[in-house]
């Protein structure tokens, strides 16, 4: 299978969202599911049904955190230079209206574009890769074509 890029973050974090399934919710809900069981009937009993719906949850997303990071290629961003790539952070500035952000190229499942991890399959990342500092680069977007200029690039 393919490998999915991760920086060291991204992939922290998770691991650590799997821990805590694994070692709290799991067994929480597991007790829920017995005391449940405990007050008879489970065809009509609406606290059994719900606990065994958030344990489907759980097992769900257990499963898709560990196949996630079996095929995790982590990356050190620390220890990348160059021209954009992934795990580089990017400061722009939109042509139009002069506003600087900045941005980090992450993997899909740790991108979240208000704390400024933007996708790498982000029509703006993929315009982005490749280009260096002073770069200017047009990317069609959900809201419009528009312009940015690459101003800095770091790796940290």
């Amino acid at each position: 299978m393919e490998k999915i890029p991760m920086t060291r973050a991204g992939h922290t974090a998770l691991d650590a969202e799997l821990k805590v399934l694994k070692s709290i919710e799991r067994p929480a809900v597991i007790r829920a599911i017995a005391e449940a069981r405990e007050h008879g009937d489970l065809s009509e009993n609406a606290e059994y049904h719900a606990a065994r719906e958030k344990q489907s949850f759980i097992e769900g997303r257990v499963k898709e955190l560990e196949a996630l990071l079996s095929l995790a290629e982590v990356f050190d961003p620390a220890k990348l230079s160059g021209a954009i790539k992934f795990g580089a952070t990017v400061t722009l500035v939109d042509e139009d209206t002069e506003e600087h952000r900045t941005f980090q190229i992450v993997g899909e499942q740790e991108a979240d574009i208000e704390k400024g991890l933007l996708n790498i399959r982000s029509p703006l990342a993929r315009a982005l890769i490749g280009k260096d500092e002073g770069d200017s680069i047009d990317v069609k977007t959900p809201g419009g074509q528009r312009g940015y200029e690459v101003l800095r690039v770091q790796f940290i």
